[in-house]
């Protein structure tokens, strides 16, 4: 009996000498769900990752919870794109007591500038362009390997991985735009966010709005937009998951131009959508636009 006993109390320290060590996985904040994915994709196992931003949520107009403030005090790595896209992360982490600096994953992006309300500014919409989201994944994995240096050839791994898919997103993309000629890549969309898009891929993108959802746009600005569309033969026009399509449909409705489907252009979908990831996404959105530029060419 005595020896049963002896026996019974060693296993359970023969057990944790036989399973293997699991290192804790990081707490990861990024701002949005198209920067949670590619986070995820780079940390893989190692990190447990939360999007502020939730899906089909719009990060312009983004108000954080108590909830928010609280994940972000507890994250050990926080990821921002940058580029003025998150106006309300200061506010945020003035409250939450985050004592960290976030990670801007945009920085060495070749960005590009526009005219907004009569002032210059940077476009931040680069992960409509997966060439741009290449430097998110350098930045990503850089940052990983600082906070967590123990799991670094698992990250440098990821990022080689997801920059080989990133690569062949943007080979899929050409595959499908550039046998439509030039002339026929036009599209009507909600609010300027493709830009980098349409540099990309040479198609140009018309929008009422300008970078930012929270503007909007004036009757001067619609009345304006109408009789390019008209002059240029638009044809379709897309709404945005995360965007109200109203004054998309109202320009439609006095050019002519039909309905192409809904883009997602600043959020994923929900798990069970058609985009729960960035690479679902990229590609859904590649689809729709050749299709409907193909029909009008």
């Amino acid at each position: 009996m005595k020896k049963t006993l002896l026996y019974a109390s060693a296993l359970p320290v023969i057990l944790a000498f036989a399973a293997p060590a699991f290192a804790d996985e990081i707490p990861v904040v990024a701002s949005f769900t198209v920067l949670a994915d590619v986070a995820k994709q780079v940390g893989g196992d190692h990190v447990t990752v939360k999007s502020l931003v939730g899906p089909n949520g719009d990060p312009h107009e983004f108000e954080p919870s108590p909830a928010d403030a609280k994940a972000l005090k507890s994250a050990k790595v926080v990821f921002v794109s940058g580029e003025g896209l998150e106006g309300w992360m200061d506010r945020l982490i003035t409250a939450s007591g985050y004592q960290g600096k976030p990670v801007t994953v945009s920085q060495g992006v070749k960005t590009r500038k526009m005219e907004e309300d009569g002032q210059t500014v940077t476009d931040p919409h680069v992960w409509n362009s997966p060439v741009n989201v290449k430097v998110w994944v350098k930045n990503i994995e850089t940052a990983l390997i600082k906070a967590d240096p123990a799991d670094a050839e698992a990250y440098k791994a990821n990022a080689r991985a997801y920059l080989d898919k990133l690569d062949a997103m943007d080979a899929y993309a050409h595959s499908r735009i550039d046998p439509i000629p030039e002339s026929a890549r036009k599209v009507l969309t909600s609010h300027d966010a493709f830009g980098y898009f349409g540099r990309e891929y040479k198609v140009r993108f018309l929008a009422p709005i300008g970078v930012s959802t929270e503007t909007e746009a004036s009757a001067g600005d619609v009345a304006r937009l109408i009789n390019p569309i008209k002059a240029e033969h638009v044809k379709t026009y897309f709404f945005e998951n995360s965007n109200d399509p109203r004054l998309v449909k109202q320009i439609a409705k006095a050019t002519g131009a039909s309905a192409g489907g809904e883009l997602y252009v600043e959020s994923l979908s929900d798990k069970d959508g058609v985009a729960p990831t960035y690479e679902t996404m990229f590609r859904y959105n590649v689809d729709l636009i050749a299709a409907a530029m193909a029909k009008g060419s």
